[in-house]
């Protein structure tokens, strides 16, 4: 496992692993010629999950369980807490399973981070008999203000050892969040959440999706390049084949808004946010915040990265006359 894990950072650190399309640029929010603001009057920051964050952003989970990990979320979690936004971690399957690398997870709680977010993956909760002791663990082992319950069978599907069983998936989502005093949500990771999968989520005490959706980062392309290492031919093939595989992420925040405002759920973004830009793109759908990964992972300086993504952030809500975030929502926005 720890093997895999580096490899997929590698893969995605190295090769072109983006879906063919970024679905933000199919949408413009509209410029205000006259915004009537100071630029210095602008307020960036947010309320979510009872805690403040600087901006609506979360640095989503990615990786965790092997030595380097260690380095990698410690990096970013310094950037989190200066910066002043949420951060998520990767599946801690392997930290919950192996004690020698809990600590590549664990090193964030060195860091003053306003909203940390645990993570364990749907596919192992029908493998452990005590699902909800291992999600309070995986709580404990961060300090973690929420868990978050990831799905991502389309990995599970390319991936040449993957766990292809999901039945019972939503039943035990249930059992974790109504057991839990730790609030608990629910993420795509690369393939988009639907409305009907969402109304299903209704009959469970989450309180929070991520929609995970298409356009960043295809975990079906990682995978290919995994199989194509090992000489897995038919695996690579199929990882070729669902390379641009889910649901746009802007479409998933347009179909899931109003169900998810409706029923007090939590909305977020993730999947193809590059910029400041697109985090404003996806408040103005209907999200209540947005998640970035890949665009942390791949770039040369994790500071520097943030510094844009917030001045980009602050530059679309000066453009839209927009002194706070919940006025985003507000903004026209156009299809292209």
């Amino acid at each position: 496992m720890q093997n895999r894990k580096k490899e997929h950072i590698e893969i995605v650190k190295n090769k072109e692993v983006s879906h063919s399309y970024n679905y933000w640029d199919d949408f413009v929010l509209v410029h205000n010629a006259l915004p009537e603001i100071n630029m210095d009057e602008i307020d960036t920051s947010i309320e979510l999950f009872g805690k403040k964050l600087a901006m609506p952003l979360i640095i989503a989970g990615m990786t965790g369980g092997f030595k380097e990990a260690k380095e990698i979320n410690e990096e970013l979690a310094k950037v989190a807490e200066k910066y002043g936004i949420g951060m998520g971690i990767g599946s801690q399957r392997a930290g919950l399973e192996n004690e020698d690398v809990e600590e590549s997870y664990s090193i964030i709680k060195e860091y003053k981070i306003p909203l940390k977010i645990a993570n364990i993956g749907a596919p192992q909760l029908l493998e452990w008999n005590d699902v909800v002791e291992k999600a309070q663990k995986a709580i404990e082992m961060i300090d973690a203000d929420v868990l978050a319950i990831h799905l991502n069978f389309l990995q599970e599907v390319i991936q040449p050892e993957g766990e292809r069983n999901a039945k019972g998936c939503i039943e035990k989502i249930g059992e974790i969040a109504s057991s839990l005093t730790t609030p608990v949500i629910v993420k795509e990771t690369g393939a988009g959440i639907s409305l009907s999968v969402a109304e299903r989520l209704l009959d469970t005490d989450i309180v929070g999706i991520d929609v995970g959706g298409a356009g960043g980062t295809s975990f079906a392309a990682v995978e290919a390049y995994r199989a194509k290492m090992i000489g897995d031919k038919v695996q690579e093939e199929l990882g070729k084949i669902f390379w641009d595989w889910g649901i746009p992420t802007p479409h998933c925040v347009i179909e899931l808004a109003e169900l998810c405002q409706e029923n007090g759920l939590i909305l977020i973004a993730t999947g193809g946010v590059r910029h400041g830009l697109d985090v404003a793109k996806a408040i103005a759908l209907g999200a209540d915040a947005a998640g970035a990964a890949g665009a942390f992972l791949t770039c040369s300086s994790i500071d520097k990265k943030m510094e844009v993504f917030l001045k980009s952030f602050k530059a679309a809500m000066f453009l839209t006359g927009c002194k706070k975030v919940e006025e985003l929502k507000e903004v026209e926005v156009w299809t292209l």
